[in-house]
């Protein structure tokens, strides 16, 4: 059943009005429906009854669709309001746990950029839970597509209802006793280190958590599993997407799924399937954030909002396609049928647009105050600077996240690149935010491989402040990292020099080729106990790099037992024992978590470990004190030409405590420290070098004796004989 619409002016591109056959329709009960009004988004219940609020610029009509417990469409009711481009009604005698969905009429007309077809359920962009998943095996089902997807031709229209295939969104009750929280206090910048895991694969083997509640938000709240976090040293724990995403087709085929979860299709709503109890998906959510912020741990989730599961224009219709598709989405300016894909995956998400702008800081502030979290990690974070023009700091939602009187004091991290033109952006971004530093993580593989010299390595231990270092910013802005979700986990870039990605599907033509790895002489799995303890010895002294710089330290979960996931170094689709971590730990194992312990110890114990001031290496003749000087093995300063000798790696990084530490114009009370580099194949004698006022030096760390609990004391101008390929820290006794 269709109709034709020509225009305003009568004539033009003829668009096609589509509507669902009457015989398929619930009954339309009007009678009791209230205006109701246009905020807030979504559905909202106020004890009576339930307001629902649904922006679109284009559409001409929206439905809102209630469903019964077994997915049967029960009742349809027209919102009929509209004001400020957005439908609305007030229903009442509903409530929590009411499943419901839109139906969007308007132009399908794709050459125009619109998408409109109301025979497709569309989910409520501003939902706060969902039920069910996008069913179809192992195809999704035709009926999600608005076109004929037989024909491979997007400018068909598809007449088949989508609601049986689709899931629904849920009215919730928000309700949720965060009295018995206790008093918390965000942790400072300058003290955090991030601990960047999953839900699922955390607990999915933990044998201290129960099984029906392994892989879920309840979960992680189990104390066996908090009390190991925290005692890791950690502070701010770092979950990769917890947003309702959908599980991509083309791995339903291969029997594989979206682990990792970067194809979100809603932005307010926690994914039941990470939920013990899927009903009560948010309630869990909020009560495993309390549990951590009673540990003082914070919570920080990766958010998508640069692109959505819809892809490109033979992508399906499950939300932001169907309710306004050249609102949500960026088109091509002179080809509205066709998306710009800045992000690779299909679409791009409209950051330019004012309503897109207000639905993303509306999530953010969402999550901040009525879930409590600390932080978020901006998948692709390019996309939300980025203009038509290109990427501009000074766009419309950077203006108004840092303006955000909610979001301002949370933890904004960046990703600071994407697949668009002048996508790189690491050090771009504005003041109040902190970026993944790709510099660092490359710098320190290589210099541990022999790759990068001491003076590419020195600035990333001070916090790249060549990079960082402007408009106020200080070293914390630079989140340093060796390994993420997104690569070999450290015991795999340690035991491979190829990936090893067949499991995926893709004949290892997938994941990053150039992984900055070495072997040490075998390929995987080794019986040698010369490359075993060697591949030990750099899985530590990649930590001890790590813990030991300037800037805000992020560990990958699992790298602290070596972790290893087979040298798949893109295991986003595999939800299975190759991505989940385990529990069993041997001697070895053990060992290593105990270093790391001592590193995080040490990190907390010496302040001057993570300043506030960047590094400068200038002498500064008030004070009479250089905050770092480079040393080399004589145990003198660094001159020119030990910078420049390509055969150079060993060298000295010398803390001074007595460097100023605030703006405040006087000497620092800290702890002076002697970090020592060797990526060398062999011992080199080192002369730990005389500092003011200091006696003698007291060995705090040795990556190859890891295990020492003792801490000797060696007179300046002692020889030490630095292992080969080691990290030592010492720490400077000052005469009485």
């Amino acid at each position: 059943m269709s109709h034709l619409d020509h225009g305003p002016s009568g004539a033009g591109t003829v668009r096609a009005l589509y509507c669902l056959p009457l015989m398929n329709a619930p009954e339309l009960r009007l009678a009791r429906v209230k205006e109701g009004l246009p905020y807030p988004r979504g559905a909202t219940w106020d004890g009576k009854g339930v307001n629902f609020a649904l922006f679109s610029a284009h559409a001409t009509k929206i439905e809102v669709c209630l469903f019964d417990r077994e997915g049967k469409e029960t009742e349809r009711i027209e919102l009929p309001e509209y004001r400020d481009e957005t439908f609305h009604c007030y229903v009442p005698d509903i409530g929590p746990g009411t499943f419901y969905g839109y139906r969007v009429h308007g132009p399908y007309a794709p050459d125009e950029g619109h998408r409109f077809n109301p025979n497709k359920l569309v989910l409520d962009p501003y939902a706060r839970a969902h039920i069910g998943e996008l069913r179809g095996s192992p195809n999704w089902d035709p009926a999600v597509f608005a076109y004929k997807l037989e024909t491979g031709d997007d400018t068909t229209f598809d007449e088949r209802d989508s609601a049986p295939f689709m899931p629904k969104c849920v009215v919730v009750d928000p309700d949720f006793n965060w009295k018995r929280e206790r008093i918390w206090r965000p942790v400072p910048w300058e003290n955090t280190i991030v601990y960047e895991t999953h839900v699922r694969g955390y607990t999915k083997l933990h044998p201290k958590v129960p099984e029906h509640q392994r892989g879920t938000y309840a979960g992680l709240a189990v104390k066996e599993v908090i009390d190991y976090i925290k005692s890791l040293g950690v502070t701010s724990v770092e979950l990769l997407p917890v947003h309702t995403f959908i599980n991509d087709e083309f791995l339903l085929k291969r029997n594989l799924t979206n682990h990792w979860g970067y194809n979100s299709i809603g932005f307010f709503a926690p994914d039941p399937r990470y939920a013990a109890d899927p009903s009560k998906s948010l309630q869990e959510f909020k009560e495993m954030v309390a549990r951590f912020h009673d540990a003082g741990l914070e919570v920080i989730i990766d958010v998508v909002y640069n692109h959505t599961a819809e892809g490109n224009e033979l992508g399906p219709t499950l939300s932001f396609k169907g309710i306004d598709n050249a609102s949500y989405y960026r088109l091509m300016p002179d080809k509205k049928r066709y998306y710009i894909n800045d992000t690779g995956t299909g679409n791009t998400l409209n950051l330019s647009h004012p309503l897109v702008i207000q639905m993303v800081c509306d999530s953010l502030r969402y999550w901040t105050e009525e879930m409590h979290v600390d932080g978020f990690r901006f998948d692709l974070g390019t996309i939300l600077a980025r203009e038509p023009g290109g990427f501009d700091t000074h766009n419309g939602f950077m203006k108004a996240v840092m303006q955000d009187p909610v979001l301002h004091r949370v933890k904004l991290i960046a990703e600071p690149w994407d697949c668009g033109p002048g996508g790189y952006q690491v050090g771009g971004f504005p003041p109040g935010w902190s970026e993944w530093n790709d510099k660092f993580r490359d710098t320190v593989r290589d210099y541990w491989r022999l790759e990068a010299t001491p003076a590419e390595l020195a600035p990333r231990l001070c916090g790249s402040p060549d990079v960082f270092m402007r408009r106020g910013r200080q070293p914390w802005a630079s989140v340093n990292f060796i390994t993420a979700h997104d690569g070999f986990t450290l015991n795999d870039l340690v035991s491979y020099n190829e990936k090893h990605n067949e499991a995926n599907g893709e004949d290892n033509k997938d994941g990053h080729s150039h992984n900055r790895s070495w072997n040490h002489g075998a390929e995987g799995p080794t019986d040698d106990e010369a490359i075993r303890g060697l591949r030990k010895r750099q899985m530590k002294n990649l930590l001890a790099t790590l813990l030991l710089s300037q800037g805000t330290p992020m560990l990958l979960a699992g790298d602290e037992f070596a972790h290893t996931q087979n040298g798949n170094n893109n295991a986003y689709c595999q939800d299975n024992e190759i991505s989940w971590l385990r529990w069993d730990h041997d001697d070895r194992a053990q060992r290593l978590i105990r270093f790391v312990q001592k590193l995080t110890g040490l990190r907390s114990r010496y302040p001057i470990l993570r300043r506030t001031r960047f590094l400068s290496g200038q002498f500064d003749e008030d004070l009479g004190v250089k905050d770092v000087t480079w040393i080399n093995t004589t145990g003198e300063e660094m001159r020119e030409e030990n910078w420049k000798d390509p055969n150079a790696r060993v060298f000295g990084m010398l803390l001074d405590g007595r460097a100023q530490t605030t703006g405040i114009r006087k000497r620092g009370e800290e702890a002076t420290l002697l970090i020592i580099f060797n990526p060398w194949q062999d011992v080199v004698r080192f002369k730990l070098p005389p500092s003011n006022g200091g006696g003698d030096w007291t060995l705090l760390a040795d990556t190859n004796f890891p295990d020492s609990k003792d801490e000797p004391r060696f007179p300046i101008g002692h020889e030490y004989e630095v292992t080969a390929r080691s990290l030592l820290l010492f720490g400077l006794n000052h005469n009485k």
